[in-house]
């Protein structure tokens, strides 16, 4: 219970640090791109730049190195590059929240297992001579109970912030991947007017 809980803590901490807007989206940056290309593809120097900005600019350099291989490429063939690079940067968006959502869904189940094995030796230790002489102490006992339970009350303590934050990065890599593909649907339609 105690690495689950470390390591959902350090996977929402590196989820917090990379899904940052400026990391992956930024504002300007397709307008930048628009502006930078209005009179023809700009150089490969410019894209490389391009493409260490971020997620929507791996996905825009992809466009324009489309161009550079082929100035006659088809709608068709921009299109399929933009998409292949919007897969990659999806799996970058993605990354660590399968892991995150088992720990959500296996620490209560963490923490049942030790109620349960708890309370097996609880009243395994009870049990005396093996008959019903009654040789058990009930403070003990109950004692031992509360000590089990709280195995699962850790458990959910663990799980519970893991599944919000889950459903929060969840829903940021939604939008994320939403605003790039409008990104590039509009940067599509740029790309084509600068085909020779």
């Amino acid at each position: 219970m105690i690495a689950c809980s470390i390591l959902g803590l350090a996977l929402v901490i590196e989820r917090f640090l990379s899904l940052k807007t400026a990391k992956v989206v930024p504002v300007p940056l397709l307008d930048e791109a628009i502006m930078v290309s209005r009179s023809g593809v700009p150089s490969a120097e410019v894209v490389s730049q391009l493409e260490q900005n971020s997620l929507l600019g791996e996905v825009l350099a992809s466009g324009f190195r489309a161009l550079l291989n082929n100035p006659r490429a088809t709608e068709d063939e921009l299109r399929s590059g933009l998409e292949g690079a919007g897969r990659l940067a999806a799996a970058k968006l993605q990354r660590y929240l399968g892991a995150l959502a088992t720990i959500a869904s296996a620490a209560p189940l963490l923490g049942l297992l030790g109620t349960v094995i708890g309370m097996i030796e609880i009243f395994g230790s009870q049990g005396g001579d093996g008959g019903m002489t009654g040789g058990g102490n009930p403070a003990q006992l109950a004692h031992g109970i509360s000590i089990a339970l709280y195995n699962t009350a850790f458990g959910l303590i663990v799980a519970i912030p893991a599944l919000i934050f889950w459903r929060y990065f969840r829903a940021r890599v939604d939008g994320y991947l939403l605003s790039m593909e409008v990104a590039s649907e509009r940067f599509v339609r740029h790309l084509l007017t600068l085909r020779k």
